[in-house]
Order: structure tokens, then C-alpha cells, then sequence
């Protein structure tokens, strides 16, 4: 049994080691809000933060999260209050919705390193997170908006 750090509080995961982390969030804690999307890493929708880094959850094994601090979009902010959260609203980025928490987890980790980016960083940034509705121009956006509430 593993021992995580989610949100702050600590779970216990009865799963083999070698599970990924994406499959003991979403089906082991029910914290469904982190999306499968494609199992490869390439598309984003599972972005999580492990020790505060935008990481693909369905690429890493129950193993190798065990003693890191990990954030789900749940864990955010809690009461929606992260700039990222509020810009998203705020601009009503989503269309259908499915890989806007991978999306938010990888803006604001990317803001947490660089909170006031040029419009190339944030293209640069975001490009790894797909986003089949094409939604593109609301999700440079919203990024530029949340770094705007940061410095605030």
C-alpha cells in the first residue's frame, strides 16, 4: 500500500506499485475531476502537479508519486479562487470542457515559474495540452488574464 499526498491530505492506495497515478486519482480516491484523455501523455488532459511540476498522471507509476506532494485540480483552490480558476471563468474559456483541468494545472504551474510571460511563452507553454474543441485563442486568454489577476 502506498501512502500519497493529495491535496494536502493523505490517502492510502491499495494498488500495485506500477499502477499509473492517473487510474488511483480517478478510480481508486474518486477524485474524477483529472481526465484520461489519450494513456500516452501526449494530450494533457491528466495534467497533475507533482511537487509542484505540470506531469502527464497517466506516465507516472503509484511507485514513483509516493512521498511527492501532489495537486489535482480539486486541489487548486478549493473554492475556485486560483487566478487560474478565475480567469477561466471570467472568460469562459471552455467549450465542451473535457481537458480544461489539465489545461488549468499546466497554466498555472507554468505561471507559478514565469508569472508575467510574452504571448510566445504562453503558446510555447500550452502547446503540449491538445484541446479538441480548438479553443486555442480563449485558453492564450485566459493564461495572459490569470497572470494579470496574479499581479494584481
Amino acid at each position: 500500500m502506498a501512502v500519497l499526498n493529495i491535496n494536502g491530505l493523505s490517502y492510502v492506495a491499495d494498488a500495485p506499485a506500477d499502477t499509473r497515478l492517473l487510474w488511483v486519482i480517478r478510480e481508486h480516491l474518486r477524485l474524477t475531476g483529472t481526465k484520461f484523455g489519450c494513456g500516452m501523455g501526449l494530450c494533457g488532459a491528466c495534467t497533475v502537479h507533482l511537487d509542484g511540476e505540470a506531469v502527464r498522471s497517466c506516465q507516472i507509476e503509484l511507485a514513483d508519486a509516493e512521498g511527492s506532494r501532489i495537486t489535482t485540480i480539486e486541489g487548486l483552490d478549493p473554492k475556485g479562487q486560483h487566478p487560474v480558476q478565475q480567469a477561466w471563468l471570467e472568460l469562459q474559456v471552455p467549450q465542451c470542457g473535457y481537458c480544461q483541468s489539465g489545461q488549468m494545472m499546466n497554466a498555472a504551474a507554468f505561471l507559478d515559474s514565469n508569472p508575467s510571460p510574452s504571448d510566445s511563452e504562453i503558446l510555447d507553454a500550452m502547446q503540449g495540452n491538445l484541446c479538441r474543441c480548438i479553443t486555442y485563442v480563449r485558453i492564450k486568454k485566459g493564461v495572459r488574464r490569470a497572470s494579470e489577476i496574479m499581479g494584481a
